[in-house]
């Protein structure tokens, strides 16, 4: 058995929209660990959004991250040799984390032809995730 449990590393929240959340958001989109272009890329979505929903971003962006949040999961539990799928809640830091890489990953995964930069795509996977769709949404279903 372990000695002591491991301490949750603190994130600073992100200096324009002062949320932890945007931040982790930032760290999650890194390629190669170039940050700053992540973080460009995020203000430049944000940006998008504040355009066309013309509601402020961070709200936007929670409403979406509200919707994309997983209840519940199935997890395997071996029962007798047999291994079972077992629904079981989510906790509240994974649920975070799994909303936020459900929303990279689809937006990731948007075609080219009528997104051009990743601003695009996570501009438009955040407004759909907002309205309850988009791909977030049904990878969440």
């Amino acid at each position: 058995m372990r000695s002591k449990a491991s301490q949750p590393r603190t994130i600073l929240p992100d200096p324009i929209y002062g949320d932890v959340m945007v931040s982790k958001l930032i760290n999650r989109c890194l390629i190669n660990g170039k940050k700053t272009v992540a973080t460009r890329q995020i203000y430049a979505a944000f940006d998008l959004i504040k355009a066309a929903a013309g509601r402020d971003p961070l709200q936007v962006f929670t409403a979406a991250l509200y919707n994309i949040r997983p209840q519940m999961e199935v997890r395997a539990r071996r029962i007798g040799g047999a291994a079972y799928q077992v629904p079981t809640p989510v906790r509240g830091q994974r649920r975070d984390s799994l909303a936020i890489r459900w929303l990279v990953l689809a937006a990731r995964n948007r075609p080219n032809r009528e997104y051009h930069t990743f601003a695009d795509k996570l501009h438009a996977e955040i407004l759909e995730a907002s309205n309850l769709a988009g791909g977030a949404v049904k990878k969440k279903l």
